[in-house]
């Protein structure tokens, strides 16, 4: 009974390590009862799994767990796998040899002894098969097993050098494996049938093997499903709260008040969605339509409008349609469409292009119809036509051409403007090149190159008084006061102050003490050498010489002081003098390239300076750089005129180009005028009518209307009103003031006369 006792524990240590094998421990030399058992869950898990078919091993997919799972399962069920050998038939003769062993030992009881080991047998395996059920239904906590290392969560980096990887539970060390090299790795790889099956656990350095309930809870977490096959993851719901035979509520509570009145912030939700849907802020996605299997057809008649090819191409472009067959393609026309020989021999007569290309003709059967002679060609011209095709479509908008004309006003709302010549100031010899009228309207002052300045009276034309000079006359300019009618004169590098004796008593005395040559102070060591200031013996007025020729002169607003342009004195090339203490000086700061002409602000102290291509605007009460910088965009600036207001400034160019700047709003151009073909030689501003015009060499005169409006949010109104002729070609007109109370034009022309235009 001893050695059965004996045989009882193995059986008992069998199944332990069988259930331990299942759970997941690393396996170990099978027993014949371990083999049995083993044998009985690869059979059962065969049945439940589903087989793909073909499916190669080693790859990761869920086909491939699965298979490689079964074709294990088929290897153990026909009698072992290749790695086990003969193990599994050695394990059994050694059984057998042990029971003869037995058999020998107890040979006269041996029937008694047999039946009773057939007996305990049979108990062994219905207390093992129980005890596979407890193995089955055991928690997992329980098959758990602690790992072999116990260093924690220590990096295994710091063992990198060490002939160790960490500690066991008894404090002593695990050493490392010897590592194979990759060919001894891959080979033994190919040879293992299982290898897919290792995975390699580098925290207890050994090679760890899932079992098969492993791989089909991977397969399984792989297709997308639960981990366990036994749960169902779309199981009917069960409403534990309702039942049909329910006769008491489970909760005696009233019903609360929110169940049958409604929500207030669930309308306001609703009132915040159909405003967001109103505006645009939420859209809806349309479902896209799924694409038409097969070919799509082409409608070869169909609108080119209604197309869905053009919602596919940016520029797309249908093929131009063919004419739709009539009657006059038929083969039996009506007798109607069928030409005579009169008409027949007319087209004989029209140009091709103009010719019929089908001239109808009957037959009596389809069958008696001839080949079309024009075929080939026809398709040819086809194929042209469409390979011709413009690639570009080119948008034509069906405009009317006036509605693209800005509506401007009348020009009958806009009168009084001058429109035509009233009188003509004759006396000059040579080009009237300047002229300037006086504050009051009555006089008007001229200058030629043939060195005279004469003075006219306005409404009658008659020559008041005449200066003669040795030097052409380049520019006149009447002081705007009129307590003190003194006209400056430039010519050459001098500039004269005259007195025009046009003042009662008290004015000339004035004007006879500023011009008393005793009173000219010695000049200041940083304009000595630009200016000299000189008495004028020849008529008692003042001169000044400078070191450069004067170009333009600009008187200020108060009448006292005078802007001098010396077009070649670069930086010194703009110069103030102040005509009650006779000083010159120079501006606070440096002027940027050539100057042309300055021009004074007609209300606050600011100085506009124009240079070739820019104007700049500098604040005479500060030093430093330009408070604005006006970008013309132009070859060459020829002069300027600012409006009364002082926030708009008209600039004229060389090159028949004229700029609005309204300085408030940018200092880019509001209106580049494009009027002239030659060079503007001056623009004008009325001072109390809103009015302006150029003059050019091309002998036309220009007049505009333009209004500024107090509201800064509507922008200046430009209106060309009437182009003035009179002078002759040769010269052009030479410069253009208006009348300081009256909308009339003063022209100077080259051809020595001075036109006055009124309305």
């Amino acid at each position: 009974m001893t050695k059965k006792s004996k045989g009882g524990k193995e059986d008992k240590t069998a199944i332990e390590t069988t259930s331990k094998s299942v759970s997941g421990k690393s396996q170990k030399q099978k027993k014949p009862v371990e083999k049995e058992v083993e044998k009985e869950l690869i059979e059962e898990s065969g049945t439940d799994s589903d087989y793909d078919g073909d499916s190669l091993s080693g790859s990761l997919n869920s086909d491939d767990f699965d298979s490689d799972i079964f074709e294990s399962e088929d290897d153990v069920t026909q009698g072992g796998t290749e790695e086990d050998g003969g193990d599994g038939e050695s394990s059994q003769d050694e059984l057998l040899d042990n029971e003869g062993s037995i058999d020998n030992e107890d040979g006269e009881d041996g029937s008694e002894q047999i039946d009773s080991d057939n007996n305990e047998e049979e108990d062994g395996s219905d207390e093992g098969s129980d005890r596979d059920e407890a193995v089955e239904e055991s928690d997992s906590s329980e098959d758990e097993v602690a790992p072999r290392n116990t260093v924690g969560d220590v990096p295994l980096v710091w063992y990198k050098d060490e002939k160790h990887i960490g500690y066991d539970i008894t404090g002593k060390k695990i050493t490392k494996k010897e590592r194979r090299d990759k060919l001894d790795s891959f080979l033994a790889a190919m040879d293992d049938s299982k290898n897919w099956r290792k995975i390699n656990d580098d925290y207890n350095d050994e090679e760890v093997e899932l079992t098969k309930e492993e791989c089909k809870m991977v397969g399984r977490l792989l297709k997308g499903e639960a981990p366990h096959a036994d749960f169902n993851q779309y199981a009917d719901y069960v409403d534990w709260f309702k039942w049909p035979d329910a006769i008491h509520p489970l909760s005696s509570a009233p019903e609360p008040k929110r169940r049958f009145i409604p929500s207030i912030w669930e309308a306001k939700k609703v009132v915040k969605l159909v405003r967001a849907y109103r505006k645009g802020l939420i859209k809806f996605v349309k479902p896209e339509e799924e694409p038409q299997e097969g070919p799509v057809p082409y409608l070869l008649w169909e609108d080119a409008s209604t197309s869905d090819q053009k919602n596919k191409h940016l520029t797309y472009i249908p093929p131009p349609k063919l004419k739709l067959p009539g009657h006059e393609e038929s083969y039996n026309p009506s007798l109607e469409y069928i030409p005579t020989e009169e008409e027949k021999a007319s087209y004989e007569l029209m140009f091709e292009e103009d010719r019929p290309k089908l001239i109808p003709t009957r037959f009596t059967s389809l069958r008696s119809i001839p080949a079309y002679e024009n075929a080939l060609k026809e398709s040819f011209e086809r194929c042209l036509d469409l390979y011709l095709c413009p690639r570009i479509r080119k948008k034509r908008i069906n405009i009317d051409p006036e509605s693209l004309k800005p509506k401007l006003p009348s020009r009958k709302d806009l009168r009084p403007y001058p429109n035509s010549c009233y009188l003509e100031y004759k006396g000059h010899t040579g080009a009237v090149t300047s002229i300037s009228t006086d504050s009051s309207g009555q006089w008007i002052a001229s200058g030629s190159t043939d060195g005279s300045v004469r003075i006219w009276e306005v409404e009658t034309g008659r020559c008041l008084k005449v200066w003669q000079f040795d030097e052409p006359i380049k520019f006149v300019a009447w002081n705007p006061l009129s307590s003190l009618p003194v006209l400056a004169i430039a010519m050459g590098r001098d500039l004269f102050f005259l007195n025009t004796e046009l003042g009662n008593d008290e004015e000339q005395e004035v004007i006879k003490e500023m011009f008393h040559s005793e009173n000219i102070p010695e000049p200041e060591a940083s304009v000595a050498a630009i200016v000299t200031w000189l008495p004028d013996e020849l008529y008692g007025g003042i001169k000044i010489r400078h070191f450069k020729n004067i170009s333009s002169i600009d008187w200020h607003r108060k009448g006292d002081y005078l802007s001098t342009v010396m077009a070649s004195g670069e930086t010194r090339g703009v110069v103030l003098h102040q005509l009650s203490k006779k000083k010159t000086q120079r501006l606070p700061f440096k002027i940027r390239g050539l100057p042309v002409c300055t021009l004074f602000h007609p209300s606050l102290s600011y100085i506009f300076v124009a240079t070739r291509k820019d104007v700049r605007v500098y604040n005479l009460l500060k030093t430093g750089l330009a408070t604005k910088k006006l970008e013309t965009g132009m070859r060459e600036i020829s002069s300027m005129a600012i409006h009364p207001g002082g926030d708009n400034l008209i600039v004229g160019s060389k090159e028949g180009k004229m700029c609005w700047f309204d300085m408030d709003l940018s200092s880019k151009p509001y209106k580049t005028l494009k009027n002239h073909p030659k060079d503007i030689t001056n623009v004008a501003v009325h001072r109390s009518y809103p009015l302006f015009a150029s003059c050019s060499e091309d002998s036309t005169a220009y007049v505009f209307h333009g209004k500024v409006y107090n509201d800064l949010n509507q922008n200046p109104l430009i209106v060309p009103l009437e182009i003035l002729r009179g002078h002759s070609i040769k010269g052009g007109v030479l410069d253009c003031k208006f009348h300081p109370r009256q909308p009339w034009l003063f022209t100077a022309g080259a051809d020595s006369i001075i036109k006055l235009y009124c309305h």
